[in-house]
């Protein structure tokens, strides 16, 4: 991956991080219930981190395979389940969503954790 390509991934993820955690701590009250949340299910309510993660691939126009590939570069060290058969390009982009949503995860957890410990 060339280095503007590094630093445009970097800020979208630094951008998606922001936004995510942003609307989980206003939606559930506070970021320990947040956390709390985040934890005990990704996918739960008030927290969506599947819906959220296709948001950000259609706002950020990555939500084709261009745009899967580019996340999948970026992300390249890091593994993710198999997808079921099916069209390369969902193949793509389900397996790039997984790995940005797993990295999104640990990210906002930081994040989180942060908040609480300066709070």
């Amino acid at each position: 991956m060339e280095p503007y390509q590094r630093q445009q991934f970097d800020l979208l993820l630094m951008m998606a991080t922001e936004r995510f955690v942003e609307r989980i701590v206003e939606r559930c009250a506070g970021p320990e219930a947040a956390l709390a949340r985040l934890r005990a299910d990704p996918n739960g309510e008030g927290i969506w981190l599947d819906r959220f993660v296709a948001a950000i691939f259609q706002d950020f126009l990555l939500d084709n395979p261009a745009g899967a590939c580019f996340v999948l570069q970026a992300l390249s060290g890091r593994t993710v389940p198999a997808p079921p058969a099916g069209k390369i390009e969902a193949m793509l982009q389900t397996m790039a969503r997984q790995a940005f949503a797993d990295l999104l995860l640990m990210r906002t957890e930081e994040a989180l954790e942060q908040m609480i410990g300066y709070s």
